[in-house]
């Protein structure tokens, strides 16, 4: 799996800028992806140390939309919990 496919985004949340106070970065990605993988990609992007990877599976929900309200199931996200031993990643970056 290429390296730019792995992470598709920082969560950006109330609860995520808080756990990034404490060295806990929250990211949306790829449903293929493992562990290993996760912290390899953040440790060659970021240039730091990954202490632990922790995934959890998010259902997705029932949606209705559009003029006559039909049920549309949306679909399941992988949300990765990265806790740094070493550095730190700007989420809001001086452009």
């Amino acid at each position: 799996m290429k390296i730019n496919s792995i992470l598709i985004r920082p969560l950006i949340t109330e609860k995520s800028t808080q756990q990034a106070g404490k060295g806990v970065y929250l990211f949306d990605i790829n449903r293929d992806a493992n562990k290993h993988q996760i912290a390899q990609t953040v440790e060659k992007l970021y240039d730091v140390v990954v202490k632990s990877v922790k995934v959890i599976v998010r259902k997705g929900k029932e949606k209705r939309v559009g003029k006559k309200m039909i049920s549309k199931k949306m679909p399941n996200r992988k949300i990765a919990y990265i806790t740094l031993s070493k550095g730190e990643i700007d989420l809001f970056p001086k452009a």
